[in-house]
């Protein structure tokens, strides 16, 4: 970045240092970082196949040869837990890394060029934010037809206007400094004082707003599983095994469903953790 920059606080390495000794984050990075390597390593560790049927050994309490007990397919439900994260952590990361790229385009253009294209953008921003984000996606998936890569791309879509709002706040504090006016004296490229000038001034609101959007991201893949509009069988989908065996719970067949939901709650406590750390050490 050019001398005429504004000032961007403490160095990588001191923010990584401060993170690192932050409990909040350490805590939910540990919970992040268990799940990960469930998704990366989780089927060559589990006990049992996690797809294979055993209708003799169905709805089988938690025991010593099945930790977390059966389905009532007789699957094991400890080893769909653990291979379960693998497609919700494919999805929903991906899914919130593209509503951060469309997202933070589409607020470096409200709030830099403001005028009449804020105004428009805003309001289509606005249009977007009035429906709930499960309701637009059930609108979507319904016309698009059900794939993984279908719900990866309504889930990106639905979030960018929230990031996008985030991002125009922030554009809108900066565009007054003397660094961006010196950009355009010097008639700098427009892209080059968005992307160079402007972005790595706001990158620490657009970090605290990605990962909590991470942790909307695993809900809403969850929920639209959960449903039948999101991650299809055979899949071990934790959404999708929660609405395959939730019929139980009345039976007393209470594991098929309380490990799932708790694999769902613990990720996404672990990520809000994440994200209260990275926003607690970036606004010291």
């Amino acid at each position: 970045m050019t001398d005429s920059a504004a000032p961007t606080g403490p160095g990588w390495k001191d923010t990584l240092r401060r993170l690192t000794r932050s409990a909040t984050f350490v805590v939910g990075a540990v919970i992040v970082l268990f799940w990960v390597g469930c998704a990366i390593f989780g089927p060559a560790l589990v006990p049992h196949d996690p797809f294979a049927d055993d209708l003799m050994n169905s709805l089988m309490p938690p025991s010593s040869d099945h930790w977390f007990g059966t389905d009532q397919l007789g699957r094991d439900v400890f080893s769909r837990v653990i291979v379960g994260a693998r497609d919700i952590l494919t999805v929903a990361p991906l899914a919130t890394v593209l509503s951060t790229l469309i997202g933070t385009a589409l607020g470096l253009t409200m709030g830099y060029f403001g005028g009449l294209v804020d105004e428009v953008l805003s309001r289509l921003v606005d249009a977007v934010l009035a429906l709930p984000t499960v309701i637009v996606a059930l609108l979507a998936l319904t016309a698009l037809g059900t794939s993984t890569i279908t719900v990866l791309f309504v889930i990106g879509f639905s979030f960018a206007p929230i990031i996008a709002r985030t991002v125009r706040s922030a554009v809108l504090t900066e565009v007054g400094l003397d660094y961006v006016a010196a950009a355009e004296l010097r008639r700098d490229n427009t892209l080059y004082i968005l992307f160079v000038e402007i972005l790595p001034n706001i990158l620490p609101p657009i970090m605290v707003e990605t990962t909590v959007r991470l942790g909307y991201a695993i809900f809403t893949v969850a929920t639209l599983s959960f449903i039948g509009f999101g991650i299809q069988p055979p899949s071990p989908d934790w959404g999708l095994s929660i609405s395959a065996n939730y019929g139980m719970i009345g039976g007393g067949f209470w594991w098929t469903v309380m490990f799932d939901s708790l694999a769902i709650a613990s990720l996404v406590v672990g990520i809000n953790l994440v994200a209260d750390g990275i926003e607690s050490t970036l606004n010291d």
